[in-house]
Parts: structure tokens; sequence; C-alpha cells
């Protein structure tokens, strides 16, 4: 991630930049209010209750906030948390467990949880167990069991233009299998390739609400469910389902998708293959589809 250097966000929590990526770890709206209301809100955590197992997976757990906010939104009574990390880099959390104003916002039990994620990789509880898998997400993913589908994923990579390994089809399309029945992959992205992805891998789009104090767009993010005999509703507590022009958005140009067969390219590589394929796929340009629906 090359350096990382603090910045403060609009709600008073802090964030991080990277220099590598040239891109900050939340939205300048602030930090926690985009985990709660893109991560916390959307998963429904209601729907689970004592007695039952939640099991959760947070793609790039960075500072921590997605799995804290997650964490601290569970119902009482709750149900049995079965929790997985994926992070290749230490530092986030690290520099975010320094700041004293960050420890301060959570309950004891989710602190110590962050805490422990940092020195032991992990934790185990009676009834909350949670397991830090460091390294490339591409390939740690594999060490998931396959007999416990997921109920929820948390993906805050960073953008698909910046680390596209994370957003390939192929890395979707694993994802996308593991969830349960009705599982649910939260993610802050929007983009057209991603949700065609998402699509393809047999899932339902629905699109985030925004986050206070954010700069309103057509969207904020996209919650996309694996169906199950009971349909998630059109409209809840910060989703709704797509707009005619996002439905339309996934039939632009920019919804090719990144592709990255092996699991193991560079970025560069990924990028100028899809770049390639973009140019002779013969579909609308974005420039258009923008330009048609600015004209409504």
């Amino acid at each position: 991630m090359g350096e990382l250097n603090a910045f403060p966000t609009a709600d008073g929590s802090f964030s991080l930049h990277s220099e590598h990526f040239d891109e900050a770890f939340h939205n300048s709206a602030g930090a926690l209010n985009e985990a709660r209301v893109k991560f916390a809100q959307p998963a429904e955590l209601t729907r689970f209750s004592s007695g039952q197992t939640l099991r959760i997976l947070d793609v790039c757990i960075g500072l921590g906030y997605n799995t804290a906010v997650v964490l601290e939104a569970m119902p009482t009574p709750a149900p049995t948390v079965q929790w997985w990390g994926l992070e290749l880099d230490r530092r986030p959390l690290e520099l975010a467990l320094e700041q004293a104003r960050f420890c301060s916002t959570w309950s004891t039990s989710v602190l110590q949880r962050l805490i422990s994620i940092r020195d032991h990789d992990g934790w185990d509880q009676p009834e909350s167990r949670g397991k830090m898998l460091w390294g490339d997400a591409r390939k740690t993913l594999d060490q998931l069991p396959q007999d416990e589908p997921l109920d929820l994923i948390l993906h805050d990579a960073f953008s698909p233009g910046r680390c596209p390994q994370l957003w390939s089809e192929e890395f979707l399309y694993d994802l996308a299998a593991r969830l349960a029945p009705g599982g649910r992959l939260l993610t802050y992205s929007r983009a057209a390739a991603i949700r065609a992805s998402l699509q393809r891998a047999g899932l339902q789009l629905f699109s985030l609400l925004p986050v206070p104090g954010e700069r309103r767009g057509w969207s904020s993010g996209t919650m996309a469910v694996k169906q199950a005999d009971i349909n998630v509703v059109e409209t809840g507590t910060g989703w709704r389902s797509l707009a005619k022009m996002e439905q339309e958005h996934l039939h632009t140009r920019a919804a090719v998708p990144f592709r990255d067969p092996t699991g193991e390219d560079e970025a560069e590589v990924i990028l100028m293959r899809r770049n390639t394929e973009q140019q002779h796929c013969g579909l609308e340009t974005t420039n258009a589809w923008q330009h048609r629906w600015a004209a409504k």
C-alpha cells in the first residue's frame, strides 16, 4: 500500500490514504458513517437471532470499521458469529488501534476482538469466533471452509481501477458461489463492470442509499443477494431496486468485466486486457449513456 497517511473525515472519525493506490480508504463524508450506512444497515442483522449461526467474510478489513460496526449492530440475543477476514497489509488496523478516538468508538467486547485480530489473528469465544487470513485475498479465500456458506460478505477493496485483482469476474464469482441462499454481498462500488459480474454470477442487484453528507449521485454502492425462497423487498433499510438508468448501465462498455483467469495477474495486465476487450466489444459507450440520461 506504500506510505499510509491519516486524515480526518467529516463525521469526526479518521481514515487513511494509500500512497501506492493514491486513494483513501473511506469517503471523506465520514469513515464511520460510511461503514454504518453501506455495510451494517443493509446487512439487516435482525434477520438472525439466538440459536442461528451468522457467517461473515470481510474482504479487505483495512482499519476494521466495517467489521466493528457489524459486530456492534448485532441483535439481542445475538446469533453465534463465525467471522473471517482477508487483508494484505497489517498496518491499517495497527494504525487504527493506536488512535485513542478510534478505540473509544467501540464497546469493550468489539474493541477486544479488533485487538485480538491484530495480536492473535482472530479470537475464539463460546458464541463468537474469528479468523484473520493475511496475504493476497485471491489465495487466502481458498482457506475458508467450503461447507460453511456465508451469510454476509463485506467487500471493501480499493476501487476497481486501482486494484482490479479483487474485482475480477473470477474473484467475484468465487465470492458469489460461497454465499448461502439469501446471503448478501455489500460494497461501496457502483461500477457497471462489478454489478454485471455479480449479476452473471446469479445475484440479484440493489442500489445502496447515500451516506449523510455524501455527495449525491445516481448510486452509492451495491447490495447483491443470492436468491432464496424469501425475496428481498425492493426498498429497505439502506437500499432500493436499481433504477432503469442503472439497469441500462449494465449493457454499456463500462460493464465489460475485469478478467484474471489465473488469479495471479498484476493490475496493469488486468486493466490492459479489459481496455482491449472494451475497444472491440461494440457496446454503447459510457459517455453516450450519460448524455442520453442527462437529456431526460
